[in-house]
């Protein structure tokens, strides 16, 4: 049996959780790829055990289903990094509608972490344009995390290629805590070296 696709006109549902079911619509012209619902079931099956209170980053949030799916289930607080104006409105229109702890950064995500946190975060949603070095913002996020931190990842899937474990040869100290494949998408929780 197919599952339906949470991606439509309306835009991507929230799964589970408290919001489970609701909507985050897609603003129009806006060049967002929504982890698919498939993917986010086996994240989040993954991080039920972390999620209760913790603090989550969603670094080049977009539509922001990450950080909020993870509030949904529980977790204490998301900070949403979005550059794009038109989708850092809708991030704070969802955050309004759902009163959400969430708070919302117009900011290049590169240039955030390339400051130093107040406190650590937990888990973190790295899931930059597939063109993107993910390597230099893995090394870059190591001052955001705490020891226990799982880091998402998300890379486009190609034939023959391993991007999750190519990456790991160059982070030193980084761990591959899981590891699948959905479709076009290859997508794993490291764990970083703090």
């Amino acid at each position: 049996m197919q599952k339906s696709q949470t991606r439509g006109p309306e835009g991507v549902r929230i799964i589970g959780g408290a919001w489970r079911g609701r909507r985050i619509a897609i603003p129009a012209a806006t060049a967002v790829r929504p982890t698919p619902d498939r993917v986010r079931e086996t994240l989040f099956n993954w991080l039920s055990d972390f999620l209760p209170g913790s603090r989550c980053l969603d670094l080049f949030a977009g539509t922001g289903v990450l950080g909020f799916e993870a509030l949904s289930r529980g977790a204490g607080e998301a900070w949403l990094v979005e550059r794009d104006p038109v989708l850092v409105s809708a991030l704070n229109e969802r955050k309004a509608s759902f009163e959400a702890s969430a708070r919302v950064i117009e900011d290049n995500a590169l240039q955030v972490i390339s400051r130093t946190p107040s406190e650590p975060f937990d888990i973190v949603f790295a899931d930059p344009p597939f063109d993107m070095d993910l390597v230099l913002v893995l090394q870059k996020l190591a001052v955001w995390v705490n020891q226990q931190n799982l880091i998402y990842v998300e890379r486009q899937a190609q034939p023959g290629v391993q991007p999750l474990a190519d990456m790991l040869e160059v982070l030193p100290g980084a761990r591959l805590v899981k590891e699948s494949r959905a479709g076009r998408v290859s997508f794993g929780l490291l764990r970083l070296q703090t």
